[in-house]
């Protein structure tokens, strides 16, 4: 997630992003990093059959550069469009 292209980037982990997403968007935790910096605009996602292979992705972007985040970002997503709608509209509203 970020709030804005190129600003400040949120990695995580959810075997259930549509509801995650949704639960950032309306500021459910509001002491949490995502409210703190106003981090509302899905820009990256990958899917995983596994949670395992997800946790280990995650940590491995994690370690990542900035750089490499943004790399990630600008090949799936280059123009920093949130992608909740489309996401949500792919697993039948």
């Amino acid at each position: 997630m970020a709030n804005r292209p190129n600003g400040v980037l949120y990695t995580g982990v959810t075997s259930r992003l549509p509801k995650r997403i949704a639960e950032h968007k309306q500021g459910i935790h509001p002491k949490g990093f995502t409210a703190r910096y106003n981090l509302h605009t899905l820009v990256y996602y990958e899917h995983f059959d596994r949670i395992e292979a997800a946790i280990a992705r995650e940590k491995q972007i994690k370690a990542g550069s900035r750089l490499a985040k943004l790399k990630l970002i600008e090949k799936m997503n280059p123009r920093w469009q949130d992608l909740y709608k489309s996401l949500i509209e792919g697993e039948g509203g």
